[in-house]
Order: C-alpha cells, then sequence, then structure tokens
C-alpha cells in the first residue's frame, strides 16, 4: 500500500468506480491500466473493460478520507460523505458540534493531518 500514485493515476481509479460495465474506458484509465494492473489496483476484464480491486476500492477510500480532513480542516461547512465521516469519526479525527451540526477537526485529526503533509504534498488545494 506504499504506492505513490499520480493525481492522473487517482483519476483513473475515480473514474473506473463510475464507468458503467462494458462502457468503453476513457484515455486517462487507458493511459494508466498498464501500471495500475501492474500494481494490482484494477483487474483487466475479458470484455476489455476494467474494475477495482479490493486493494483499489481501499487506496481510494484512504484518499478520500485524507481529502475529507483537509477539508474540513479548511471550511468546517464541507459536507462529508457518509462512510468517510463515519471512518474519521470512529478514529476520533472530527467530531460533530451537536449544536451547530458541523463536523470539526480533533487535535488526533490535526496531528495525523500534519504527519501526512509532512510527509506528501497536498494534492488538492481547497
Amino acid at each position: 500500500m506504499n504506492q505513490n500514485l499520480s493525481i492522473d493515476e487517482y483519476d483513473a481509479l475515480e473514474q473506473i468506480t463510475k464507468l458503467a460495465k462494458g462502457a468503453r474506458p476513457s484515455a486517462c484509465i487507458s493511459r494508466n491500466s498498464k501500471r495500475l494492473v501492474g500494481i494490482k489496483l484494477i483487474a483487466h476484464r475479458r470484455d476489455g473493460s476494467f474494475e477495482l480491486t479490493d486493494a483499489g476500492r481501499q487506496i481510494l477510500f484512504i484518499k478520500q478520507c485524507i481529502d475529507g480532513l483537509r477539508a474540513i480542516a479548511h471550511d468546517p461547512d464541507y459536507v462529508l460523505s457518509a462512510p468517510v465521516a463515519s471512518f474519521l469519526a470512529k478514529k476520533a479525527h472530527i467530531e460533530q458540534d451537536k449544536e451547530k451540526e458541523k463536523w470539526s477537526i480533533t487535535e488526533r485529526g490535526r496531528d495525523c493531518l500534519a504527519d501526512i503533509e509532512a510527509t506528501n504534498p497536498p494534492a488538492k488545494n481547497y
């Protein structure tokens, strides 16, 4: 799971999740498919389409959690998806303000985010 993926490779993974079964892959998917198949994040079907492997789904979810944590740190009004919010809350990286019904980042979340920022530059600016 120590794969250093480019933004383009992450985009290809995202596009594969939205691709209809049997649909022709986009140029982004085609361009990145060889490496993503090689590191076993996607699998090539017999009909020529692609599907995410369990490892690919896991990496994509981790990226969504990191992006969500960064977004909440910059904008408390940001709306997280339910699985991401549930995971981050379960890990005590975020907590919900009962009165305002907004998420806020905890000290543990700030420490985790600082550690991530120290090892990897942010992929997207919010």
